[in-house]
């Protein structure tokens, strides 16, 4: 009879284990290739959807130009308090720059950045958007996306083109309602 010191740790382990079946062979290769990669179907389509709805809301109104002044202001806010955020008197808490983005990649931008700023408590926050002068022949995409965009939203009270020192009409200046 062997003593269990006797033995090397390799027959201790196996004989602890007992009888196994191995999945495939030692050395064989994997009968099956690699799974493809998973695609995001609803993804895809609901970016496919926002550039309909996107492309439908730019024809619905007349696109604003490069240098027009982009301006809305609900009912309930007051006149006053408008003028104030169009000659730029309210402090700016936090700013997002859509500069190199195409149209899909800043309406995500911007939906984030608007969560942020909700769930921040800003009031008061500062969108470039870039005057679209580099944009292909047509009207600034960048500058109508966030226009028509913010218009939808119900925690934008208000929304003017910067002052000059802010921005100009590259630069939005937005007034959100407190939670």
């Amino acid at each position: 009879m062997s003593h269990p010191e006797d033995q090397d740790d390799g027959a201790l382990f196996r004989s602890a284990i007992g009888e196994v079946t191995p999945l495939r062979k030692v050395g064989a290769p994997a009968t099956t290739r690699p799974r493809p990669r998973a695609r995001a179907r609803m993804a895809e389509q609901d970016e496919a959807q926002a550039l309909g709805e996107f492309a439908r809301l730019l024809h619905s109104s007349t696109p604003l130009e490069a240098g027009d002044v982009a301006s809305y202001r609900r009912d309930a806010l007051p006149p006053g308090m408008f003028q104030r955020l169009k000659r730029g008197q309210y402090a700016v808490q936090d700013e997002l720059d859509l500069h190199g983005a195409n149209a899909l990649q800043a309406e995500h931008l911007l939906r984030g950045f608007l969560l942020e700023a909700h769930a921040h408590e800003h009031g008061c926050v500062r969108i470039i958007h870039g005057k679209g002068l580099q944009s292909d022949g047509g009207a600034p995409v960048l500058k109508n996306l966030v226009d028509r965009l913010l218009r939808q939203r119900n925690d934008v009270l208000a929304f003017h083109s910067a002052p000059p020192a802010q921005g100009g009409t590259g630069a939005l200046l937005v007034l959100l309602a407190r939670r």
